[in-house]
């Protein structure tokens, strides 16, 4: 038999998984990377947090290559090392290591070639092939932050803060700062008490508005400017006694972080404005007929003239109830978003205040078009329950108040506020599963007349798509109904959808055709159709007559 040459396939070993191991105690020894640097550790540090890239550190050092001689210290100068982390007077073997030390902590790392590349720019003398030993002392470190990511402003954190929460955009801020060009040239310092100033306006350069939302209060930065994020091309001229900015100058910012308080614009368009001093107990703010127990003091423009005082001194706090009208509403607004113990300051704009009208308060003549602050003080609040809480007898009563309350807004004209009490008496029997049959039938009842009535609000607020919607719910319900399908078809009028608003009336005649406003409106509609169609036609005639006379185009 003639010998075949066997192939042996070799077996192949599972690389095994490699697992730093970080010393913990005095003289113990790990690997920490795969390439073989290695840590000793010689006295614990403080604490357990470590620098991380981008950090400026302060250390001694004294290196040497391994079983021979010291060939850098920086003991001997009396001056500690100061360099950030992934900079290029870090090579990347003593980086790998400084992240791994505490404050105070002393290591002596082993760095093999591999990870050394780098050293010899600095000490051309050491070998290139040579196993490095490197005693490491880390004094400190100082938190530096990229604040925009492109490092045109650079935080060092001096003094870092425990409080947990950051300043925002939304929020009023108290900082004090002294700003500085590169000569050491002051060019502005804030007043010893600081400056106040909302987050969203800014305040001397862009700088500090951006890094002021990156810190905690009580924190303390020294914040590295580029021209960009300063005073750009144009500089600034002299100005209080201080040195002008020469144009594209880079400035150094002493910042330090005294207070921030919370602000809320409580209405979208921004006329009623709450400034909360005192945070509030918990998360629950009051709802639509909540009783409110308040205390406050309501001044003019002027910030002086008190024209309106409630619950203080030997009175018993204000009461009333949220969202009934009891008070002007931009005060309505405001206590409605406030919390059990929450203080707060709160500008109304006139038309959420007194509006054109000259009034007469206890205290003081509100004149017409004013301004209005409040100091509010929320002492306690009784809310009404939320529908979850509610058995069906108490919805069903719930619901049938809400919409007698809308009914009565919607006669006075008020459509605003009868829309939401449509809206709060159809969303509490909306879900009717523990209602018995008759209990059913009522809520649908509500849901329907609620919902129509609240597309009725819509129209006249003009907010036509919403009213199309409350439609549609009502048509899910009672695909035959007159109103819903009447009003849908007013809504798509309004929005242009004329083939929808057709559908609509021609189905809603079909059901009625006595319906003489059905009948009107459709006939509306198709004048509409024809005028638009005609336009169409029309501008139709034009681009191909153009296209006629244009030149043709060249083979």
């Amino acid at each position: 038999m003639d010998d075949i040459d066997e192939v042996i396939t070799p077996k192949v070993e599972k690389e095994e998984e490699f697992r730093p191991y970080f010393p913990e105690k005095p003289g113990q020894e790990g690997v920490l990377t795969k390439l073989g640097l290695k840590k000793k550790l010689i006295r614990v540090g403080e604490g357990w947090e470590v620098p991380e890239e981008g950090d400026e550190i302060m250390a001694n050092y004294t290196a040497r290559v391994l079983d021979g001689d010291q060939f850098a210290t920086i003991k001997d100068e009396g001056k500690p090392f100061v360099a950030v982390i992934g900079q290029e007077n870090v090579f990347q073997g003593c980086k790998e290591g400084l992240i791994t030390m505490r404050r105070g902590e002393i290591s002596i790392f082993t760095i093999p070639p591999v990870v050394s590349h780098g050293i010899q720019k600095f000490f051309p003398l050491v070998p290139h092939d040579a196993t490095l030993e490197i005693e490491i002392e880390l004094i400190s470190w100082l938190k530096v932050v990229d604040v925009c990511g492109d490092g045109g402003v650079l935080k060092k954190i001096l003094v870092k803060s425990e409080i947990l929460e950051k300043a925002q955009k939304k929020d009023e801020v108290t900082v004090k700062y002294e700003v500085q060009l590169k000569d050491g040239g002051i060019v502005a310092k804030s007043p010893e008490e600081g400056v106040e100033f909302p987050v969203s306006e800014g305040h001397l350069c862009p700088a500090i508005a951006k890094t002021v939302i990156t810190m905690r209060k009580g924190e303390k930065a020294l914040v590295q400017v580029k021209p960009e994020y300063a005073f750009g091309t144009l500089g600034r001229s002299a100005r209080d006694g201080f040195c002008a900015v020469p144009p594209n100058s880079d400035i150094t910012i002493s910042l330090q972080l005294i207070a921030y308080k919370i602000l809320e614009y409580v209405t979208e368009d921004m006329n009623v404005v709450k400034k909360i001093i005192t945070i509030g107990e918990g998360f629950l703010k009051p709802n639509s007929g909540t009783t409110a127990q308040i205390r406050y003091i309501g001044k003019l423009g002027d910030g002086k003239t008190i024209f309106e005082r409630k619950g203080y001194g030997n009175e018993e706090p204000f009461e009333f109830k949220v969202d009934e009208e009891q008070v002007i509403s931009g005060l309505d607004l405001a206590v409605a978003t406030m919390k059990k113990g929450e203080f707060a300051l709160v500008k109304v704009d006139p038309e959420y205040g007194f509006g054109t009208e000259e009034v007469k308060r206890e205290l003081a003549v509100v004149p017409p078009n004013s301004n209005l602050y409040y100091e509010i003080e929320m002492v306690n609040f009784t809310k009404v329950k939320e529908s979850w809480d509610m058995n069906p007898e108490e919805k069903i009563e719930y619901a049938g108040k809400r919409k007698e309350e809308g009914n009565t807004y919607f006669k006075a004209g008020n459509h605003k506020r009868a829309s939401l009490r449509y809206d709060m008496a159809a969303k509490y029997v909306e879900f009717d599963s523990t209602f018995n049959e008759e209990q059913k039938k009522i809520g649908k009842f509500f849901k329907v007349t609620c919902n129509l009535n609240n597309a009725a609000c819509k129209l006249k607020l003009k907010e036509y798509r919403e009213a199309a919607n409350l439609c549609t719910k009502v048509l899910k319900l009672e695909s035959e109904n007159v109103k819903a399908l009447y009003r849908r078809a007013q809504a798509y009028t309004e929005i242009k959808d004329l083939d929808l608003a057709e559908l609509d009336l021609s189905k809603a005649l079909e059901i009625d055709r006595e319906n003489g406003e059905a009948g009107q409106l459709l006939d509306k509609v198709k004048k509409l159709q024809a005028l638009y169609d005609k336009k169409d036609s029309k501008m139709f005639s034009n681009m191909i007559g153009k296209l006629r006379t244009s030149e043709p185009i060249a083979s």
